[in-house]
């Protein structure tokens, strides 16, 4: 049987630097009872990512997107630290992790804009990968199902009472 030859997706999960970002994260919202930022998390945003782009007119590539997903929100930590909105920590704490998985040159620059972009309202509709990575950030969260839902501080427009098919 042929070996499977490490991917650069492969190459992010083992990255110590991803590994040390995660465990800051759950050491940073080990108290919290709202959507927490972890594996679960970025892995939804990946596979709803994913399915949006197979049924999108210019389809990214997939690395790409579980790239973007993995580390859309890495830099949670540092909001909680010191207030950097976390889409800006996270698109720079992605470059280097990018460059050592062996992403060039564009595509870390467009990976790492759709992460600086993740949470921003003007790429909504955006048909790239920033407008992917956004609306399925926002799919990701099930407000539905959650048991704090009603004690949340999310404005209700902004909550997920739906399930998008």
């Amino acid at each position: 049987m042929k070996e499977r030859q490490e991917s650069r997706i492969d190459r992010i999960l083992q990255h110590e630097l991803f590994r040390y970002h995660l465990e800051e994260n759950r050491k940073a919202e080990a108290e919290r009872v709202f959507c927490r930022h972890d594996m679960n998390h970025f892995l939804d945003v990946a596979r709803i990512a994913h399915l949006m782009n197979l049924e999108s007119d210019n389809p990214m590539k997939k690395e790409w997107i579980y790239a973007a997903a993995l580390l859309h929100d890495i830099g949670r930590f540092v909001q909680y630290e010191d207030g950097t909105d976390h889409a800006e920590a996270s698109a720079d704490l992605a470059m280097d992790l990018l460059e050592d998985a062996g992403f060039t040159g564009k595509e870390i620059r467009i990976i790492s804009d759709a992460i600086r972009y993740h949470r921003d309202k003007r790429v909504k509709e955006d048909k790239g990968l920033p407008g992917i990575l956004y609306r399925a950030d926002k799919s990701s969260r099930r407000c539905y199902l959650c048991p704090m839902e009603a004690r949340c501080d999310w404005k209700k427009k902004k909550k997920n009472f739906t399930l998008e098919i």
